[in-house]
């Protein structure tokens, strides 16, 4: 009889891991999990309590009722260092609780992230009396949904509380925990103001990180609709991401939700990194690495600036009226129709300014749900082109309205994946003043993106569609193939609003390295501040 399926924090099959079944009478069954992960037993109808144990992973028990509708999916969490914070956005004075996973004594650090970074406080060493009683487990079958809850079972005393209260500077934190054998990582805490303390609000794309987060097997990129009944054996040979040529991402009717309460191992920061050094691997690049290149250049340049995640404009607590400039970075792909409408309403009708220095922004809706998670409004499309998507620009098209109309650009395949630097085609703009570009001179040609290296202009990149704004001008053109550079573009809206965009992932990671593209952006903000 087939029971069920064991499988990891990335869904992926485990084979040999040692399982007994307890009845309500004590009685025991063994078991043990086959190649594909899959756990056979003959069982008698009933309610089982399961203990799970294979090295390398941390034990549990879980539950089973026989017979049931489907193979129970039980889930295992490797020994590793990871954390998170919840909330993982507040405000200077909240506090948040940190969990940690670790199966050896860690050592907890807060820092903040600007030019440099700079140490907080310590949070001293945390270690239990039993053995590997700081060790998380995550919850069985497809917690991408619900949330993993970690600190939930095992902290009743409250002496065991986690909490740090956010320091009274806004800003970009980061936890940073560290082992007796060595393991480090880092995990990023967003701190907003109590008020307003600069006209500056910078927002980070809280949203777009939450969607490529695969923990637990699941994103908005991988088993999008749904986790299949297996566990995965070998990628490239099942799913049909890799295997179907004809397989597009978004081709559901629905599309579950998907958790904030998870750790982002892709926003870890190695502890050692600089501002100014490379960006290394495939998601750093254009999650909260990537954005920590803008908070430390608007330091470094002595531009005051509020920071802010993106769930914080959703819900209000970021009140547009108390700023001049919303500077959106890096890859706000995901917004709520509400952010939407509030910042163009701000835009055109209250004299806001809006910089956006990022790339395929506004691209897709979501909701946010009260429990804590987020929907992906992707609809059923077969590509990212006009035709894939029905004649419309974007998946936020599809459901409400062109991005262009408020960002001036919308994302388009052309280009995707290169970098190339910029072309000047205004010269005459002030963007350029002191810059000595000329028409046809090329810059960002420096930059620390390492998955599309070779410019500003790259990763993915918008351009000027149909639903611009008719008196949108074009700065400057990136040179990447197939007519896929990024249009740098400026509008005004008749409240005194004004909009600056970039259309490019890779633009900020040119910010801390290239005069011109250094120069361009503190001409915009000085401008947009008057």
């Amino acid at each position: 009889m087939l029971i069920g399926y064991v499988s990891d924090e990335r869904y992926s099959a485990l084979p040999d891991v040692s399982l007994e079944f307890l009845d309500e009478r004590g009685q025991s069954w063994p078991a043990q999990s086959r190649a594909s992960g899959a756990v056979h037993a003959a069982l008698p109808a009933g309610k089982y309590r399961v203990v799970i144990q294979k090295p390398g992973y941390g034990a549990k028990f879980s539950s089973v009722e026989i017979p049931s509708g489907l193979p129970h999916q039980f889930r295992l969490l490797t020994d590793s260092l990871l954390g998170y914070a919840w909330p993982k956005w507040v405000r200077s004075g909240e506090a948040s609780e940190f969990r940690v996973h670790s199966v050896e004594p860690y050592k907890l650090e807060l820092w903040r992230y600007g030019w440099q970074p700079e140490f907080v406080r310590s949070l001293g060493w945390h270690d239990e009396h039993a053995p590997r009683a700081v060790m998380q487990v995550t919850p069985d079958g497809d917690y991408t949904q619900t949330g993993v809850a970690w600190n939930r079972v095992g902290y009743a005393n409250s002496v065991h509380s986690q909490h740090v209260v956010a320091p009274a500077r806004s800003g970009l934190y980061y936890f940073r925990a560290s082992t007796t054998a060595g393991r480090q990582f880092a995990f990023p805490w967003v701190v907003a103001p109590a008020a307003p303390t600069a006209p500056v609000a910078v927002l980070a794309s809280n949203l777009t990180w939450n969607a490529y987060n695969s923990f637990g097997g699941r994103s908005n990129y991988i088993h999008a609709d749904q986790l299949p009944p297996m566990p995965t054996v070998n990628a490239r040979v099942e799913l049909k991401r890799y295997s179907d040529a004809g397989f597009f991402t978004w081709g559901a009717d629905d599309y579950p939700p998907l958790s904030f309460d998870r750790p982002e191992p892709f926003n870890h920061l190695d502890f050692t990194e600089a501002i100014t050094d490379p960006i290394e691997g495939r998601q750093a690049c254009h999650l909260a690495p990537a954005e920590w290149r803008l908070l430390g250049w608007l330091e470094r340049e002595n531009f005051a600036c509020d920071y802010y995640a993106e769930s914080q404009l959703d819900a209000g607590v970021l009140d547009l009226g108390a700023y001049r400039v919303l500077i959106i970075c890096v890859h706000p792909e995901y917004w709520t129709r509400a952010m939407m409408d509030r910042v163009k309403r701000w835009v055109f009708e209250e004299g806001g300014r809006l910089i956006y220095l990022g790339g395929n922004g506004l691209n897709c809706e979501v909701d946010i749900t009260p429990d804590g998670s987020m929907i992906c409004r992707n609809e059923k499309i077969v590509g990212l082109s006009v035709e894939g998507l029905g004649g419309k620009e974007s998946r936020m098209h599809i459901r409400h309205e062109s991005e262009a109309s408020l960002l001036g650009v919308v994302f388009t395949p052309a280009g995707a994946m290169t970098g190339a630097p910029y072309r000047v085609v205004d010269e005459s703009h002030w963007a350029f003043d002191g810059t000595g570009l000329r028409n046809g001179d090329r810059f960002g040609e420096k930059c620390l993106h390492q998955r599309c290296p070779g410019g500003a202009s790259g990763h993915e990149t918008d351009k000027v569609s149909p639903s611009s704004p008719a008196n949108l001008r074009r700065l400057a053109r990136g040179l990447n193939p197939d007519d896929g550079g990024a249009d740098m573009v400026i509008f005004d809206t008749p409240s005194g609003g004004r909009v600056f965009s970039v259309g490019s992932i890779n633009y900020v990671a040119s910010l801390p390295v290239d005069e011109h593209v250094s120069a361009i952006t503190a001409n915009v903000i000085r401008k947009f501040l008057e």
